[in-house]
């Protein structure tokens, strides 16, 4: 015999119902969502085992942001649960909304949220518990903070080239260099006018460029002479509109700076966490510490998995089956689920892996070349789906990475 607790966790408050083997309501009730509300909680959790005295306990809950991290832990670590074979599960809300369209006239409230929950993890076939150790929930943390900071960064960087095109309409065409170089940057922080720019003599302008660039320019007059010919056939604006475009693109390169900072230190963080977690992801040629952090922070214990298809399906790297009768769909798309932080980290790495591995290559080469369109993305989705393989067999085994060669499948 084996009881359910369905909790429904909102900012403030953990609704539950407790429910039997056969379905049947024990009890339903609200506590708060604090330490104090989770202890009471705990020991009518406790009452009724005494009672029931099931085999299992199973405590289910949606995955609600960060509102459900903290019960999931709480009853995961109590001591007192342990001798009843307690497992905690986070259910994808999708999943929960879908079961519950099987009952009909079905008002939607929080306590019949809870019981829907408790009815979901009498159902069964949840595989995933939600509970991770530790050490891998800290570097978790700074994995997803490090993507929330690369996703603002690519933002903040689509700001700053709107506002350069006001300042300077033909600047991406004519200047063959990075615009979020230091010297770039330094210049623009200057705000020289165009008329300026184009006035100033071609050695006084390399020869900034070469200080503010540190001399890694192959040729500063060269970018010097360029940047002149942008500046003299981009569109003049007014001077109320250059003084505000000034402004913005300031504080937008003091932005971007401050991000890079961020993820500098991030990435320090990162690597001592990692250290402390044995792994042999880095072998695999371009993969460094931040890909191999954010992909274990997600993964956690491998064991959590039956097999390498169903990793790929808790990244949302599985592509939905259509078929009919006799008829099965050539192109299908990916499944709408997924924990996209370990699918932004696949494909990442799968991208820096196939350009250091002649294999990854290879196969990646292959699959651009099977479609006219969405060439890229599609390449790399599936390398990234060929790499899950790789990883998980790397986990499992405890095994350095050795590329198989000729190897396309």
């Amino acid at each position: 015999m084996k009881l359910y607790v369905g909790i429904d966790v909102s900012s403030t408050d953990l609704y539950t119902c407790i429910m039997d083997q056969e379905g049947n309501t024990c009890a339903q009730f609200k506590v708060d969502n604090h330490l104090l509300g989770a202890t009471f909680l705990r020991d009518q959790i406790l009452r009724w085992a005494n009672e029931r005295q099931p085999s299992e306990i199973l405590i289910g809950m949606e995955a609600t942001s960060v509102y459900s991290w903290h019960p999931a832990m709480f009853f995961h670590q109590q001591e007192e649960l342990k001798s009843w074979h307690v497992k905690v599960f986070t259910i994808n809300p999708k999943l929960i909304r879908k079961f519950k369209e099987a009952y009909t006239d079905l008002d939607k409230t929080d306590g019949i949220d809870a019981w829907i929950i408790a009815d979901r993890l009498r159902f069964g076939r949840l595989k995933v518990t939600a509970v991770m150790q530790e050490q891998f929930i800290a570097l978790q943390r700074l994995t997803r903070m490090r993507y929330h900071l690369v996703h603002q960064l690519t933002r903040e960087k689509q700001y700053f080239l709107q506002h350069l095109f006001y300042k300077c309409s033909s600047f991406t065409q004519e200047v063959d260099s990075s615009v979020f170089g230091h010297a770039i940057l330094e210049l623009l922080l200057e705000s020289f006018s165009l008329d300026e720019i184009s006035q100033m003599d071609v050695q006084q302008l390399a020869d900034f460029l070469r200080q503010k660039g540190r001399n890694r320019f192959a040729d500063p007059e060269c970018i010097a002479k360029s940047i002149q010919k942008a500046a003299r056939s981009s569109y003049r604006l007014s001077k109320c509109v250059e003084d505000s475009i000034d402004l913005l693109l300031g504080l937008s390169i003091q932005s971007i700076r401050s991000l890079q900072a961020q993820m500098k230190e991030l990435d320090k963080a990162i690597t001592r966490h990692l250290e402390g977690i044995p792994n042999t992801l880095q072998t695999i040629p371009g993969i460094g510490p931040v890909y191999a952090a954010g992909i274990l922070a997600e993964i956690g214990q491998i064991e959590r998995f039956d097999n390498q298809a169903a990793l790929a399906k808790y990244a949302g790297l599985t592509w939905s089956k259509h078929q009919s009768g006799r008829f099965q769909a050539e192109e299908t798309s990916l499944i709408r689920s997924g924990n996209r932080y370990l699918r932004y980290y696949l494909v990442e790495a799968a991208n820096s892996v196939q350009r250091h591995d002649a294999s990854f290559r290879t196969y990646y080469r292959k699959k651009y070349e099977e479609v006219p369109k969405h060439q890229h993305k599609r390449a790399l989705v599936l390398t990234a789906r060929k790499l899950v393989r790789v990883i998980d067999a790397l986990l499992r085994n405890g095994q350095i990475y050795t590329p198989r060669k000729g190897e396309d499948r």
